[in-house]
């Protein structure tokens, strides 16, 4: 995460208002929830994992076994499991 100087952004009487509070750490401020993005939304993570589970999936339909699919995509049998088992 890169850091901001507070001067750089923040007017003076909102600092002197934070300093108020705190002074000389380092503070967070988090989003607004409105503005929150799921995990891997923004990286494509998301979009990719899908689409694989849903590639495991049809191939489990088509009669590929967990085992198979295990070792084709370097995962456990359990997490296989849980892909192709939940809707």
């Amino acid at each position: 995460m890169a850091y901001v100087k507070a001067t750089a952004i923040l007017p003076d009487e909102l600092i002197s208002e934070i300093q108020k509070y705190v002074q000389g750490e380092t503070i967070y401020i988090p989003k607004l929830e409105d503005s929150y993005q799921k995990w891997g939304i923004r990286s494509g993570s998301r979009k990719m994992l899908d689409e694989r589970n849903m590639a495991i999936k049809k191939l489990f339909k088509n009669g590929r076994s967990i085992e198979q699919l295990a070792d084709q995509y370097c995962l456990s049998p359990e997490t296989i499991k849980k892909i192709v088992y939940t809707k």
